[in-house]
């Protein structure tokens, strides 16, 4: 699943690709991919521009003339820009026709995204109940201490939880982790402050560099925009199978339903 990098690198790319294009026309070619009614959905849309581009959490935001387009990637979502003259395949389900004379076009194997308009400039200070995002000041070790009260469950399943903090998914919560020294199945109730405090900088550190990287380009995901994401070339446990710090074997623990990757004798406590 594409993480907070990966939604990020899609929409610096998007930007500098379909800024200020006009909508000519929406083919909403499987209607569930849009919330809602898709024929009023093609309808809002055209005769719209990508005026602004932004992303909360794992979610994109395009800023229109008078409302706002969401994009959720989910699975495998991906976004193509295409001459129309190439065919289009099964699992491009919207096709949005620009003024530029390209087609920017929705592609998604497993059919798990999701698009929807809401209103113009929003406030997206607590959409769909994300936490805030790895870079705002309100992400704080004392934030991690009373999400955690009263819990014990796995770290590495909480940092998953998109209510804590927006946009980090397995591969990046492996790492952070990994940077912390942290196993992924350390109940949250037994962290310090210092573990937490550590949490919250490897967070900013990761993503950031991620983000620089392009983000990772691991199994299917790519960003599709000519962009390949180089992430995967700094990972020190997730998918490895050495540590690339010590040398030990990589161990692979599933937690909360998910595989989760970390050294024995890195990740000791």
């Amino acid at each position: 699943m594409p993480e907070l990098p990966e939604v990020e690198t899609v929409v610096r790319t998007l930007e500098q690709q379909i800024r200020d294009e006009e909508i000519l026309k929406v083919t909403v070619r499987w209607p569930k991919a849009v919330i809602g009614d898709p024929d009023v959905f093609a309808e809002r849309l055209q005769g719209q521009h990508f005026r602004s581009f932004g992303r909360r959490g794992k979610y994109l935001i395009f800023g229109m003339d008078d409302m706002t387009l969401v994009s959720h990637l989910r699975m495998e979502g991906k976004y193509y820009i295409q001459d129309p003259s190439e065919p289009l395949n099964r699992h491009i389900h919207v096709v949005f026709q620009l003024s530029g004379g390209k087609e920017l076009r929705y592609h998604d194997t497993r059919k798990f995204g999701r698009m929807e308009i809401i209103e113009k400039d929003p406030d997206l200070s607590d959409f769909h109940d994300l936490g805030p995002e790895p870079f705002d000041e309100a992400y704080t070790a004392e934030r991690i201490r009373e999400y955690c009260r009263g819990r014990r469950a796995a770290i590495k399943s909480v940092l998953l939880e998109q209510q804590l903090v927006a946009g980090i998914g397995n591969i990046y919560a492996d790492e952070i982790l990994s940077a912390c020294g942290i196993r992924p199945g350390r109940s949250c109730a037994r962290l310090t402050q210092r573990d937490r405090q550590n949490i919250v900088d490897n967070t900013r550190l990761i993503l950031a560099e991620a983000i620089k990287a392009g983000g990772t380009t691991i199994r299917s995901y790519t960003s599709s925009l000519g962009v390949t994401g180089m992430f995967q070339n700094d990972c020190m446990v997730h998918g490895q199978k050495i540590c690339r710090r010590c040398g030990h074997e990589i161990k692979v623990k599933w937690i909360g339903g998910r595989s989760s990757y970390y050294c024995p004798v890195c990740q000791a406590k």
